[in-house]
């Protein structure tokens, strides 16, 4: 089990990048825009530059949905792979059976 205040952290990252996601992309939108004033680009960068960094989405890191655990994670599954054997051996996951040969 991770420690609790990581997984706040990372909630914490994806409450703020879901706040700010429309005003990031704007003021990305305009920086990156070659036709705008270079007085108007420099200064979206200077604001965006002043957004919290937690609001970015590459913050944020994949964590087991039941453990915490941020590494060996499987995206489709939003588990890691030990939850995900544990789980798909009991029959917990639906069309997913364990190998045996």
């Amino acid at each position: 089990m991770a420690k609790k205040s990581s997984i706040q952290k990372n909630l914490r990252r994806m409450r703020l990048a879901k706040r700010f996601e429309a005003k990031r992309s704007a003021l990305k939108a305009i920086t990156m825009d070659r036709t705008t004033p270079i007085e108007e680009r420099f200064g979206a960068m200077i604001k965006l530059a002043k957004v919290s960094r937690n609001s970015s989405k590459v913050r944020i890191r994949l964590r087991c949905e039941l453990t915490g655990r941020p590494r060996g994670n499987y995206r489709k599954f939003k588990l890691c792979r030990m939850k995900l054997r544990d789980l798909a051996s009991h029959g917990q996951i639906s069309g997913m059976v364990k190998a045996s040969w």
